[in-house]
């Protein structure tokens, strides 16, 4: 074999070994690309079937709901009640309306300072207090102002009329028609007043300022180790919701001798002050209210019967009224006690006063009576009451 030959054995060689390898890269890019788009087709049918996968990039951050839920310390709010995560802990609370404390007599104030000492000697469990601060909107207020002034104009626009009528005709006498032009006139000044208010309530409003406080008191329920792998989810949510509504009532009842009413916040209650206290700027201009009314729920909520939607008005009613009562008979039992108290201490004193008084009166008649007098009659006194 000479040279020549060699060299082109040598270039059929490299020639073979060149298609080999170009065939060889061939086949791995196209199972690289076959991989990739494998792998993409999976991550998109992961995420189309699981939303909580879906992400949000904001201010070069990736979000996911994952990531929220796992920031949240409550897993869901159910009954009236925050659940927590895995069902450690369950949450519920009062709102409490406030009294004016600083416009009270001294008596009151006692009153109210007795009363909370009563509730706090009461307490056999801990509690929260808990007070958040909400931007007042006056839209809501404005609307149903505008309404009832609306109502007082057509009833003044009806009586004008009439007592035109009554005018023209001259069948009336002047007491009746003097009873009319003060009923008119009422009715006028009722409509005056009401544009005044609107009108006032409107420059409040443009003012973002306004701000209001409301007082909670937050009450928990912790389940035992024990308790939780022998019950179920819906046993423990039962036994929770008797524990912390009898705790509940009996926290109602104890502010409510200081004057104090609470109720216990329902789920949309509990699910607007997560809102405000997780969404402080957002809230401001499209709270839970507004949604809901808009008709966000009703998507996968049902209405309620009618019947039973009367019967809890009836209830709420039933409950403010004997609110209401019992805190006005709390604080004339009190008020009676206190005068029977001042009652039977002048009784007690009723000797030591007339003493008192008798040497007051001879002090009085002195120039009369004469200084030797005075002070036997003063002795005499001191003798008999010894």
């Amino acid at each position: 074999m000479n040279e020549n030959q060699i060299s082109s054995f040598l270039a059929i060689a490299l020639a073979i070994l060149l298609v080999i390898l170009f065939v060889l890269l061939a086949v791995f890019i196209t199972l690289s690309l076959k991989e990739k788009n494998k792998d993409k087709k999976k991550r998109y049918n992961e995420g189309k079937n699981s939303s909580e996968d879906s992400t949000q990039i904001k201010n070069g951050v990736e979000y996911n709901k994952n990531s929220i839920f796992s920031f949240m310390e409550f897993e869901k709010i159910e009954d009236n009640m925050i659940i927590k995560k895995t069902r450690q802990k369950y949450i519920m609370v009062i709102e409490c309306q406030g009294i004016n404390y600083d416009l009270m007599s001294n008596l009151e104030k006692n009153s109210v300072e007795q009363g909370f000492l009563q509730f706090l000697n009461t307490l056999r469990y801990p509690i929260q207090l808990y007070v958040q601060t909400r931007t007042v909107n006056l839209g809501s207020s404005i609307n149903r102002y505008k309404t009832k002034v609306s109502e007082i104009r057509d009833n003044y626009v009806r009586r004008q009329m009439e007592y035109n009528t009554m005018l023209n005709s001259g069948t009336y006498s002047q007491k009746e028609l003097n009873e009319a032009k003060f009923e008119l006139v009422k009715v006028q000044n009722l409509y005056e007043y009401g544009l005044d208010i609107i009108d006032n309530t409107e420059k409040m409003n443009l003012n973002k300022n306004i701000l209001k406080k409301h007082y909670y008191i937050v009450i928990s329920h912790t389940p035992e180790e024990s308790t939780i792998t022998k019950y179920g989810d819906d046993e423990l949510k039962n036994m929770a919701f008797s524990d912390l509504y009898t705790k509940a009532q009996a926290l109602i009842s104890s502010i409510g001798v200081c004057g104090v009413s609470g109720k216990v916040l329902n789920s949309e209650e509990l699910a607007e002050l997560l809102y405000v206290a997780y969404n402080r700027d957002e809230s401001e201009v499209y709270d839970l209210e507004k949604a809901i009314k808009a008709g966000v729920n009703e998507l996968y909520a049902t209405a309620k019967n009618v019947l039973d939607k009367r019967m809890i008005e009836i209830n709420k009613e039933i409950e403010a009224k004997a609110n209401i009562k019992a805190n006005e008979m709390a604080i004339e039992a009190m008020m009676n006690q206190d005068k029977a108290r001042k009652v039977k201490q002048r009784e007690e004193q009723m000797d030591e006063l007339i003493d008192v008084v008798a040497k007051n009166l001879l002090d009085e008649n002195e120039e009369i009576l004469g200084t030797d007098v005075v002070e036997d009659a003063k002795e005499l006194i001191d003798n008999q009451s010894k």
